[in-house]
């Protein structure tokens, strides 16, 4: 069992795999009424559906585990852990992260164990009540399926030793391991974070005794893991950010070298370590590593010295004296290309052919660039511009190599890649396409919208070594298994790589796999892209990967058929008769103050600046991290901030010379729900000439997986009166774009061998067209409808969706079904009036557009609908009069195994 590779595998709808290549695992503490007093306040007022905003900001500021904690005197702990799980389980954009369970109460860590779906961890049990309590507790969580964290205590008291520390830890390890039969990857060890620096001789070895314990157990307790709260250690610093800023980043440094893997960090209090002045780092390391006997009070001096203080940096040009490879080099790892071009010049004069500086040179350049990102040193943006970089080299290389005409030049592998039938997206099928590139591997990329017939005639053609394929939208999905069926079909030997938003692991491995016989893997980012096709692709160790493949999306879809038998479905009858009730006696209903249609052709993009929600721009570039945080993140700050300035930048370019342009187009009608899950409408033609009202029905799809007692299967229908209450009810639907111009501004940058600003454009586009919807839909409840006339909320509060009334969109988690963008389109004209149309996979073009609908009830609520159960599928197809085998081909992903 010691050599044997076992990793802890937690979950929530995602899986996380914890392995020794993962960077350190951050789990965030905010949805802890000991860590968070906002939190705190939240479930003392009952007020948690702005309490589960703090989860979900948690989750998007990069937490890949949230710690849920309920223990304070004055609420029910127990009764308020159940509450808000409930409510986690039920948000899809939470739930993705695995939960940890915190509480001293083992009532309530069995309560929140019995709520919680996935793989959790619980934080925590230890020895502290003796080794009966201990098995006890131990064969519960076992049993519950869960991942454990051992607080380093015992009967005698906290391990506030070296000795202490190893003491208890190997005592819990056998006891867990040999009597409980606990899985050792599962066991995850606290060994107490104490302050430093604190005056008090007995504590000067507080965190050399961590480190040097988790050096011990790392090596000496196979398979486990170590966690700790790292802002204890800082503790006597309080008011001092920079000193505070500097032991975490020293502390983890040397905690991370011992086997430190996952922790509660507060990301806004990290200095680069790299970044640490070097008198401040050494009066640092010296009271971590208790090197000297003075080494607080020269801290302490120190402090005084530097506190609030940060040092501006000066651009340095002295690296243009050093030597040509390294100037090279530097170009490419920094994204600097003013000097590319004489550098490059210099190098073809000292070489016999011009294709030696590529082959040489600039190689040498790229390969400490793939070490650097593969080693989690370099960021994806960064790794962008040195693309460019790159190009722009070659490009001016290529008519001396061309003239020689003898040049044969080597690539690691030709690889195909295209955004499947139907779908317009490709931001991030770009981005994978440059890192592969950077990494030496030839790529064809067929752009968006390409026929499986067009992928399998290039394959074969250009004699591809991996085809990539990508895609957004849901209809994608079907796409890339027809893709898979027709190379299975004609004999195909490449592996298929899958990639895109809606693409997943449990999609991939469920439904394409299985219709291919050669290697199928899912990549869900970039940074993975290079390892994964250099392990398909290396002669020496791509059958053994191959194997391990196959097997290991077997066992993930037997483990998934599993799961999907194990939950519980109501008939859509039962789930009518449970849906959401309002009192429709005592609602409140607003009439617009002006229905009908509304066009805006040509809305100046300087009003949406500040409507723009900066968070997913970063993370389409893989830097994860909530804005404005993420530019001070102690990790990715640096890069955030350089990407963050060249967006604004180009953005202003944008906008002043008018490079895009944006339109949109919106309705507000009179509606009933008609026949429980339908929306019944009447909406007038745009031209006023023409009175004659048109009848529409917009069909919405109802929960159907059981729920707790008082817990509704809703529909949005249930947010519109029902046409017998006598009432009349109003509904709203939009679509705006953000998109004409991008594409011609993208390829003018690709022309130009910029990369970078070629996906900046797009990232730009999809943010401009966010911030578009979000503002209209502030119009329409202020203005055109009015029913929040008084609204005065600013733009985090828009993102953080606190306002009255929701816009939920055909494709997501509420409403799925991409057919009803169809209804939307023909009641406002939207093709006719705007210009957006809808791809025969019903993708929107330009891509970055924006539809959905307007539901201004003050109980309307964003939910996600789940699994379906195939008696609503049928009862769909009717209602929609389309064929059973069309409605399952939309709805597949929601359709219950």
């Amino acid at each position: 069992m010691e050599n044997e590779k076992r990793y802890l595998k937690l979950s929530g709808l995602e899986p996380l795999v914890i392995t020794p290549e993962s960077n350190f695992i951050n789990v965030g503490e905010r949805t802890n009424v000991a860590g968070s007093r906002k939190f705190l306040r939240l479930i003392k007022e009952e007020n948690f559906e702005e309490a589960l905003t703090i989860a979900r900001h948690q989750v998007e500021g990069g937490a890949q585990i949230i710690d849920i904690n309920m223990d304070d005197g004055l609420i029910d702990g127990k009764e308020a852990m159940v509450k808000f799980l409930n409510l986690v389980v039920a948000e899809p954009d939470i739930s993705r992260v695995p939960i940890m369970i915190d509480s001293s109460k083992w009532e309530i860590i069995e309560a929140g164990l019995q709520v919680v779906q996935g793989k959790c961890v619980v934080n925590s049990i230890s020895l502290k009540e003796g080794e009966t309590e201990f098995l006890r507790q131990a064969k519960l969580i076992k049993r519950y399926g869960a991942a454990v964290i051992i607080m380093a205590f015992d009967e005698v008291g906290q391990a506030d030793n070296y000795e202490r520390r190893i003491e208890i830890a190997k005592r819990s390890y056998d006891i867990l391991v040999n009597k409980v039969h606990f899985p050792p990857e599962d066991i995850i060890f606290d060994l107490n974070i104490f302050p430093v620096a604190t005056g008090m001789d007995e504590h000067k070895r507080n965190a050399i005794d961590f480190i040097e314990a988790t050096r011990w157990v790392r090596e000496n307790l196979p398979h486990c893991s170590v966690s700790g709260g790292v802002s204890n250690v800082s503790f006597s610093f309080r008011g001092n950010d920079v000193v505070r800023e500097a032991m975490h980043s020293v502390f983890l440094y040397h905690a991370i070298q011992a086997g430190m893997n996952m922790g509660i960090v507060n990301p806004t209090m990290l200095e680069v370590y790299d970044d640490i002045p070097k008198d401040l780092l050494e009066r640092v390391e010296d009271v971590m590593l208790d090197r000297r006997d003075d080494a607080t009070e020269r801290l302490l001096d120190f402090a005084e010295t530097v506190k609030g203080t940060r040092e501006e940096k000066k651009v340095d040009l002295s690296w243009r004296e050093e030597p040509l490879q390294d100037r090279i080099t530097r170009a490419l790892v920094k994204g600097i290309d003013a000097y590319i071009l004489e550098d490059i010049e210099e190098a073809r004069q000292a070489v016999a052919k011009p294709i030696e500086v590529i082959e040489g040179h600039l190689m040498i350049g790229m390969n400490v660039v793939g070490d650097l990102f593969g080693s989690g040193k370099m960021f994806l943006p960064q790794v962008v511009k040195s693309a460019r970089v790159m190009k722009k080299a070659v490009a001016y290389l290529l008519p001396y190599i061309e003239a020689e005409k003898d040049h044969v030049s080597s690539s690691n592998g030709k690889i195909l890649m295209a955004t499947v039938k139907g779908d317009v997206h490709d931001i991030g099928k770009n981005i994978v396409s440059v890192v592969l590139a950077c990494n030496n591997y030839e790529i064809i990329d067929l752009g968006v919208m390409v026929p499986p017939e067009k992928i399998i005639d290039t394959a074969k053609e250009e004699n591809v070594d991996v085809i990539g394929l990508s895609g957004l939208i849901t209809p994608s999905l079907d796409e890339m298994v027809f893709l898979a069926k027709e190379m299975q079909r004609q004999n195909f030997k490449v592996p298929l790589l899958i990639g895109g938003a809606t693409t997943s692991k449990a999609h991939t491995a469920v439904k394409i796999d299985p219709e291919y016989g050669q290697t199928v893997v899912h990549v869900n980012d970039a940074s993975r892209a290079v390892t994964v096709v250099g392990d398909l692709l290396q002669k020496e160790r791509k059958d053994a990967y191959k194997i391990k493949l196959k097997e290991e999306y077997k066992i993930f879809r037997e483990g998934f058929s599993k799961r999907q038998r194990v939950k519980e479905y109501l008939s859509i009858e039962e789930a009518r008769k449970n849906k959401f009730k309002i009192d429709w006696k005592a609602s409140e209903i607003v009439k617009p103050k002006q229905l009908g249609i509304q066009l805006i052709e040509n809305l100046d993009l300087e009003i949406l600046k500040e409507y723009i929600d900066w968070t997913p721009f970063f993370r389409s570039w893989e830097l994860h991290g909530r804005f404005p945080d993420i530019l001070k993140d102690g990790v990715v700050g640096k890069q955030a901030s350089e990407l963050f300035e060249d967006a604004q930048q180009l953005l202003q370019k944008i906008i002043s010379e008018k490079l895009l342009k944006a339109k949109g187009i919106f309705g507000l009608f009179e509606a009933n729900t008609i026949n429980n899950d339908d929306i019944e409408l009447y909406f007038p033609p745009l031209s006023r000439e023409v009175s004659e009202e048109k009848r529409g029905i917009f069909r919405t799809l109802r929960q159907q997986s059981k729920k707790a007692e008082g817990r509704p299967n809703i529909a949005l229908a249930d947010f519109i009166a029902p046409k017998d209450s006598g009432l009349k009810d109003y509904i709203g639907c939009f679509c705006v774009s953000a998109g004409f111009g991008t594409q011609e501004l993208a390829a003018k940058f690709e022309k130009e061998h910029d990369d970078y600003n070629s996906i900046m454009v797009k990232a730009l586009a999809d943010r401009l067209a966010e911030a578009f919807a979000e503002y209209l839909h502030k119009e329409v409840r202020t203005k055109h409808w009015g029913y929040a006339a008084n609204e005065n909320l600013s733009n985090e509060e828009l993102i953080a969706e606190t306002y009255k009334g929701i816009r939920p969109a055909p494709g997501y988690p509420a409403c799925p079904d991409h057919l009803e963008k169809k209804t939307i389109w023909e009641v406002l004209q939207v093709n006719e009036n705007i210009g957006v149309t809808l791809t025969e996979s019903l993708a929107m073009w330009p891509a970055a557009s924006v539809s959905g609908y307007y539901f201004g009830n003050p109980e309307a609520r964003y939910f996600g609908l789940g699994k379906i159960s195939e008696d609503q599928v049928a009862d769909f197809a009717q209602r929609k009069n389309i064929s059973l085998t069309e409605a399952t081909q939309w709805l597949q992903p929601n359709i219950a195994e």
